[in-house]
Order: C-alpha cells, then sequence, then structure tokens
C-alpha cells in the first residue's frame, strides 16, 4: 500500500480489536525483564550531546567510558529517573549520515517529567531555540542535535491519555 491510498479505518481498528482480543490477557503474569537497563542512540558529537541532554533537558551525565565494541568510541550515559539510563555512542571515522526513521528503527523516545518540569523543560527548550510541537497539552516532541525525535511528556510512567497502559 503506498502513503498516497486511502486507509481503511474500520478494518484498521478491526484487526486492532482482534489483537487486544487474542493477546491481552487480563490474567496477566509478571514479566521476565527488570526493566530498561538503557536505551542506546548514537551520536556524532559527544560535548554536543551533553550540552543539549544535560544542558537543556537536565538529565545528569553518569558516565563516560570506552565502547567494548568499537575501539576510540565513547560510550557515555544519562540518567533518566527511576534506574533508567540513555546512552549513546560516537563512531569516530565513521560516516553514519543523517539520523532516518526506517522501519525497525527508533521514532521516537517518550520520557515522562512530572508537569510543573514540563512547562520549565519547555521554557528551556525555547530559550535554546528548539522547535518543537505541542500535543494535547502535555507532550512536546522535538528533535536532539542529531536528529533523534524525542517526546517530554506530563504523565505518569504507565499512563498513556489518562489511561492506565501497565
Amino acid at each position: 500500500m503506498s502513503a498516497l491510498e486511502p486507509l481503511d479505518l474500520a478494518a484498521i481498528e478491526a484487526e486492532r480489536t482482534r489483537i487486544r482480543d487474542t493477546h491481552l490477557a487480563s490474567d496477566r503474569p509478571a514479566s521476565s525483564a527488570r526493566g530498561v537497563h538503557h536505551v542506546a542512540l548514537l551520536s556524532a558529537d559527544v560535548e554536543r550531546t551533553v550540552r543539549f541532554y544535560q544542558g537543556i533537558l537536565e538529565f545528569p551525565l553518569t558516565e563516560v567510558i570506552e565502547n567494548r565494541d568499537y575501539k576510540g568510541s565513547t560510550h557515555f550515559f544519562f540518567d533518566v529517573g527511576n534506574g533508567n539510563l540513555l546512552a549513546f555512542f560516537d563512531f569516530p571515522g565513521l560516516d553514519l549520515g543523517p539520523y532516518a526513521e526506517v522501519l525497525g528503527g527508533l521514532h521516537h523516545l517518550a520520557i515522562s517529567v512530572d508537569p510543573s518540569t514540563w512547562q520549565r523543560l519547555r521554557e528551556r527548550l525555547d530559550a535554546a531555540g528548539v522547535d518543537y510541537e505541542e500535543e494535547s497539552g502535555t507532550s512536546l516532541y522535538f528533535r536532539d542535535p542529531d536528529g533523534a525525535r524525542v517526546e517530554l511528556l506530563a504523565e505518569p510512567l504507565g499512563e498513556m491519555y489518562g489511561n492506565s497502559v501497565r
């Protein structure tokens, strides 16, 4: 289907309902995972990335080490709350090209912040000249210096549009 063909919204909703009814168990067992250790993105410039995530978004830098998989590459981490980390790699000497959204790739990273922090970070994005889109008065979508889409969401963890998604 090309992007220009009209969508059959009724069929899409029927398929969504079928998947929900088939796979969403009311007696869901506990997950085998302990949580997200880190999400790793790419950085073309370590200093620029640190200035953005720590300087503007207020995510403290927690460590800077060598990437064990690629000599000379830096692996660095930011605290995004509740023991969760956002990590980056740079790959000096490799031309990775610009960020691209592709199937199987990152669409966006949503990070929960409380409403007063959301407002403060919105003002910091404004002051830094970062373009963003505001959605529903609770979401800010913007791109980081390398083009990855980030969402600041003023909803509690485990909630979406006021509904539990846990």
